[in-house]
């Protein structure tokens, strides 16, 4: 039998090969490789430009509680901290470089002055309004005001005043941007306060 392709005359068994048609098992091992693929992109984005942190201690309360999991834009993305963001960081001079969590107070060029009898912290001679905080700031630690910000350093606080260790103690002082693990901007899993509390899921969402 002959019939007509591509212009000419051919007999039936000259025609080209049809597409073979995939078994299901086939397909299903194309499929697995494409999900596999997207898999390992996903977690090279997330290692390089994402990790996930718990929150140690009181210091950052009303804010976030003991336990919460946040996530964070690392370093390697988060270059300029800005005043009011809260950030990790690590300080070797620090128990060992353990994690901590603050909010930026003021960033390099600025002059911070605490009044520690009003409990008023002042930047660049404002005073700083604070809806953040769940007690003013009374506890002097050591590092004297007023205190101006070195170039490629910012000056953190918890948002727990009464119970802080930050830069106004000597022991953490300014922290170097380089030291800063990244900008805590999600929390994911609310936390317990070391079992005090239920998990409040409606904290869930942007960190402020």
């Amino acid at each position: 039998m002959e019939k007509i392709y591509k212009g000419r005359f051919v007999k039936k068994e000259e025609a080209p090969e049809q597409k073979k048609k995939l078994s299901w098992q086939q397909q299903l091992f194309l499929d697995a490789k494409d999900i596999l693929y997207i898999l390992v992109i996903f977690m090279l984005v997330y290692v390089l430009f994402f990790r996930m942190v718990v929150v140690v201690g009181d210091s950052m309360n009303r804010t976030l509680v003991d336990g919460d999991r946040l996530l964070l834009i690392s370093g390697v993305l988060y270059k300029h901290p800005r005043q009011g963001d809260v950030i990790v960081a690590s300080k070797d001079s620090f128990r060992n470089g353990e994690c901590i969590v603050k909010r930026v107070i003021a960033t390099e060029g600025q002059t911070v002055d605490i009044d520690f009898h009003t409990g008023t912290v002042y930047v660049d001679g404002e005073a700083l309004t604070e809806p953040y905080i769940s007690s003013p700031t009374h506890l002097y630690e050591g590092v004297n005001f007023p205190l101006v910000v070195e170039d490629g350093c910012v000056f953190v606080m918890g948002d727990n005043r009464m119970d802080s260790k930050d830069s106004r103690n000597p022991d953490i002082g300014l922290i170097d941007c380089r030291e800063i693990l990244g900008k805590a901007v999600f929390l994911v899993i609310p936390g317990t306060d070391g079992g005090q509390v239920k998990p409040q899921y409606d904290r869930i969402g942007v960190i402020d």
